[in-house]
């Protein structure tokens, strides 16, 4: 018989061994964008900012890193907005169909990427919508709306009906309820909503590539472009920063969540 130390031991090295195996091609990644070679080395003979400088004096990288973030802000904002009206309508209705709406919201979790941007191309096609800016990002919400559905609809479970109905009885309005009482109790969820679906568009590349074209080429549609003509270190250094955005994002959101423990702590 395995004592139970030697199988908390045998867990806890098979924990590192995995956290390891996913780190490593981050870290080789981060560490290859420091090089001062011409191409892509590691370990690298020498350390540079070179590729750093080189990203930020490329008016064509810099240009599609601002295309990502503004399509990444819009699709922010829409899927949040219409993801939180669906969670609510799913959490607070009754109708019978509830269910089918929610397994219909959910589905481009389900359905690959490919056969959605596709469909989509040929739709934007039709209408002359190819490296429209808004549009790009009403498609990154077709896939962002089912992640802020999720996690809105758990942060809505948590909260009371009956605060919603004491509220009304005093005199509130339901737009009332809706503006002081639930969106205050939902508010790191609706942050974690928003975080996850600009991360969702910033890093989205197969519905880019349909849809981007030649005037809205976004940053993983540069990359993907310039592995096909090059592969040059200052595809780490783009890399690098892009993990270092969505490091950020989830620094912001999880300091959110302990602001909001730390006030309803203070509250009790």
């Amino acid at each position: 018989m395995i004592g139970p130390t030697l199988r908390t031991a045998a867990l806890q090295l098979l924990v590192v061994l995995l956290c390891t195996a996913m780190l490593a091609p981050i870290i080789i990644v981060v560490i290859a964008s420091f090089s001062g070679d011409g191409y892509l080395k590691f370990p690298p003979d020498t350390l540079s900012l070179r590729w750093y400088v080189r990203f930020l004096g490329d008016p064509r990288w810099l240009a599609s890193l601002w295309n990502s973030f503004l399509i990444a802000a819009m699709t922010c904002v829409l899927s949040t907005v219409l993801g939180f009206l669906a969670a609510y309508a799913m959490a607070r209705g009754t109708f019978s169909i509830r269910k089918t709406i929610t397994a219909l919201l959910l589905m481009p979790l389900i359905v690959p990427h490919v056969v959605t941007a596709i469909a989509l191309y040929f739709l934007s096609a039709r209408f002359g919508l190819i490296g429209f800016k808004p549009w790009i990002a009403v498609a990154h919400s077709v896939v962002a709306l089912p992640i802020v559905l999720v996690i809105l609809q758990s942060a809505l479970k948590v909260v009371d009906p009956n605060l919603e109905r004491a509220a009304m009885i005093f005199g509130c309005t339901r737009m009332g309820v809706f503006r002081r009482v639930v969106l205050p109790l939902v508010l790191p969820g609706v942050v974690s909503a928003m975080l996850f679906s600009f991360l969702t568009s910033f890093d989205e590349l197969v519905i880019s590539l349909f849809l981007a074209g030649i005037r809205a080429e976004t940053l993983p549609v540069r990359i993907w472009n310039s592995l096909l003509l090059e592969v040059e270190p200052t595809i780490a250094a783009v890399s690098s920063l892009l993990i270092a955005v969505t490091c950020a994002a989830l620094l912001v959101e999880w300091g959110v969540r302990r602001a909001r423990e730390r006030t309803l702590a203070t509250r009790n």
